[in-house]
């Protein structure tokens, strides 16, 4: 009963302090304001897809009906091209692999707006191609960084919990009215704990129902709404994990501006000054990465189309051994057009080499990270949320895995026909069409 009166009493304090009522109603517009651009973004993403998607369909058809079914194969303003061969069936095939944006994306946009998410496969194509990010078009949004919810819930949530509590205890302490307190509730800590139970619940229940407005924007809960239940899980986390900081604070404190100080330096070391040292560390440890590696490729496919015949071949065969019994390694006549058309697979091989050291620096970075996730809170619940918004950097890195599987499936296909000498009609173009990772 004397917690439900607490409670009350609580309640009563809290809607007649404009202060703390303001900081709940920011809170609330921050957090919708931040809502509203994530789903606006995982729409955008979807119609974007749909409208490429719509678009491949169209110019499939298009090259089926103007050139398979007319037997147009060879078009006369441009001789060069046979879609008969599977170098030209493959290249114009339109192959798209997708990263399709999660509902929960509204919840957290993480590295959304850093990658792209399609990319058209060719056998010429690489992870770390140009327009895997030409949908960044303003520079300046990516480094001021757009609000969502993420950061309302990590940078806001525990600001207006502060405001919530800075005077409990200390305001009946500066009052004199400790003493009678003291008479009534025999365990301070108790009676402190009840408290700020109320403040804590209140804004628990108001973060749950952002939640749940925000699976409503995306239609999360129309799924198995996994995300929904794990961000609630996260929240309630977070929550505990700034109010027992905050507890410890109120319970030895005996003014309140001293437990305003305290709250806000161990808000400022938590939310600024550890993850900005961890990021400073990284930078002196790890420098950035200028992929220096993957221009350099360019010499190398210079050095590579200035080998001897024999030399390129032998890569080749090295590579793929079933071309030596194949009819067009026999037929020299049809050889060297082969090895032209087979350059690309020595290619994607140097690309996938350069890549190697990008991506074991990424690994390195991303390790030391993790590995201070235990005095550095902010960061492991930012990572959480966008695992759970599948727009973490791991998410983006098996897409690229992805794309490369796709690349070196199209460049094995693309070889093994070519020298098989084998002839596209309309039912091997649409294989070509229909490849996926193997």
């Amino acid at each position: 009963m004397k917690n439900v009166t607490l409670f009350l009493y609580e309640w009563k304090h809290f809607i007649r302090n404009p202060f703390k009522v303001m900081a709940i109603l920011l809170f609330i517009m921050a957090s919708v304001y931040g809502l509203h651009n994530g789903a606006d973004l995982y729409h955008e993403q979807k119609a974007e897809v749909k409208k490429i998607e719509q678009r491949i369909k169209g110019d499939r058809q298009k090259i089926i009906k103007e050139h398979y079914q007319k037997g147009n194969l060879v078009p006369e303003n441009r001789p060069w091209i046979d879609y008969s061969t599977p170098f030209w069936a493959l290249w114009y095939a339109s192959v798209y692999h997708f990263k399709n944006p999660s509902p929960a994306m509204v919840y957290s946009i993480g590295q959304a707006e850093q990658y792209g998410f399609y990319k058209r496969i060719t056998f010429r194509a690489s992870p770390y191609d140009a327009d895997l990010a030409q949908e960044i078009a303003n520079p300046e949004r990516l480094q001021t960084g757009t609000l969502d919810f993420s950061f309302t819930l990590l940078f806001l949530a525990p600001l207006v919990l502060l405001v919530l509590l800075y005077n409990l205890k200390s305001a009946e302490i500066e009052q004199g009215f400790m003493p009678l307190i003291e008479v009534q509730n025999p365990s301070k800590i108790t009676w402190l704990l009840s408290r700020m139970g109320f403040y804590a619940v209140l804004l628990f229940l108001v973060i749950a129902g952002l939640l749940f407005y925000g699976a409503m924007l995306t239609r999360i809960l129309a799924g198995t709404g996994n995300a929904f239940r794990d961000m609630l899980l996260y929240s309630f986390i977070y929550l505990v994990f700034w109010s027992v900081l905050f507890f410890f604070i109120l319970l030895k404190g005996k003014s309140i501006l001293g437990n305003t100080l305290q709250m806000t330096g161990i808000y400022l070391l938590f939310t600024f000054i550890i993850p900005a040292t961890v990021h400073q560390l990284l930078s002196i440890r790890q420098p950035a990465n200028l992929m220096t590696d993957l221009i350099d490729v360019r010499d190398q496919q210079e050095e590579l189309y200035s080998q001897p015949d024999s030399v390129f071949q032998a890569q080749l065969n090295e590579l793929f051994p079933a071309i030596v019994s194949s009819p067009v390694y026999k037929d020299s006549s049809k050889r060297k057009l082969a090895m032209n058309r087979s350059a690309s697979a020595l290619i994607n091989e140097l690309k996938k080499a350069s890549i190697q050291p990008i991506e074991k620096d990424k690994q390195v970075k991303n390790a030391f990270v993790r590995g201070t996730f235990w005095f550095n809170p902010i960061s492991f619940f930012q990572n959480r949320f966008n695992a759970i918004a599948h727009t973490h950097y791991d998410d983006y890195q098996s897409y690229r895995d992805e794309i490369q599987a796709l690349v070196d499936s199209q460049v094995r296909k693309m070889v093994l026909d070519t020298w098989h000498d084998v002839k596209v009609d309309q039912e091997k173009f649409s294989k070509y069409q229909k490849m996926s990772v193997e």
